[in-house]
């Protein structure tokens, strides 16, 4: 069939209205669960400070003779340790014209950036607290760093001693040297969650990448991963990592190194702020707003033994 002559139709007509849906769709992941799980402080320099501590060994032959004079213990120092604040921020700049004109999916471009742009920020966040990075003492031509996860961790590590090293320091100053990547086994997770528990800590997340998380729902272990029949759902993936020492959630993280599955005591991580979320409205120079986001915080490690890793892992 064809068209009759002079058929008038939508390929020939001008001044059709465009059909542009009023919404702005996004797939974009926001979720941060390490800054949400964490604890939250207030800070006061840019070098935080803070003061760790152990007891003594458990002995077997504490015995005193009755009657005898007391032998003192000697005293152990504590610990000072600390980490440098980092200042990130996100910046937007919006023509007048832009901010004037029609717009679908927003009445304003500028609100709009600036909620953009902190979504943004706080995935920094997120990725920066959990990477490898040594702290940075900074100056007027160097930024701040804050020591991140991967430099903290050190008692506790599960890594490719071929070529792979620990933090020398466990205090955020120096990262560690990732080796070179190798399979996730169950056998390595549990010998980390066992020497955490032997620490002294009691680990309740198991935090990895997508890749290390599929690893994870493989374990066999004792468990058996599927359903009765009745509702015809085969389960296959572990959420809760039921160990010797405790059950542990095991959370997915889009924003952690996907080569490090991090197991947590959240009791002795915290996030501590100099200064917290802000927005400032930067000097105008011409015809465009200019806002800028900013907050400046450090990690809190507050006894890193308390927590633990397998490191060096491979990613596909």
């Amino acid at each position: 069939m064809a068209q009759p002559t002079n058929t008038f139709d939508t390929y020939d007509a001008v001044g059709i209205r465009e059909d542009l849906q009023d919404v702005i769709y996004s797939i974009s992941p926001t979720e941060t669960p390490f800054m949400s799980s964490a604890a939250r402080e207030q800070v006061k320099n840019t070098f935080h400070e803070w003061q760790t501590d152990a007891l003594a060994a458990a002995v077997t032959n504490n015995a005193v003779i009755e009657g005898d004079d007391a032998t003192l213990d000697a005293a152990s120092a504590t610990s000072r340790i600390g980490n440098y604040t980092q200042i990130m921020d996100k910046t937007v700049v919006i023509t007048g014209t832009q901010e004037s004109v029609d717009k679908a999916g927003r009445a304003s471009e500028l609100a709009y950036q600036i909620a953009k742009k902190s979504k943004e920020l706080k995935r920094d966040i997120e990725s920066t607290l959990l990477t490898n990075q040594a702290r940075v003492a900074g100056d007027s031509s160097t930024a701040r760093k804050f020591g991140s996860i991967g430099a903290w961790i050190a008692t506790n590590d599960n890594f490719n001693a071929a070529d792979g090293t620990s933090p020398t320091a466990n205090n955020g100053s120096d990262a560690r040297n990732d080796g070179t990547p190798r399979a996730m086994t169950e056998d390595m997770l549990k010998d980390v969650i066992k020497n955490v528990w032997n620490a002294g800590g009691n680990p309740s997340v198991v935090m990895v990448g997508p890749f290390n998380k599929q690893k994870i729902s493989g374990f066999t272990g004792g468990s058996t991963r599927f359903d009765a029949s009745e509702d015809k759902t085969l389960y296959t993936s572990i959420d809760v990592y039921s160990s010797d020492f405790g059950d542990l959630e095991v959370v997915p993280n889009r924003f952690s190194r996907d080569r490090d599955a991090l197991v947590l005591d959240m009791d002795y991580w915290s996030v501590g702020f100099l200064r917290d979320f802000t927005m400032h409205e930067l000097s105008k120079t011409g015809d465009a707003e200019k806002r800028q986001l900013l907050v400046e915080l450090t990690l809190i490690s507050r006894n890193e033994a308390a927590s633990g890793g397998v490191f060096d892992l491979t990613t596909a």
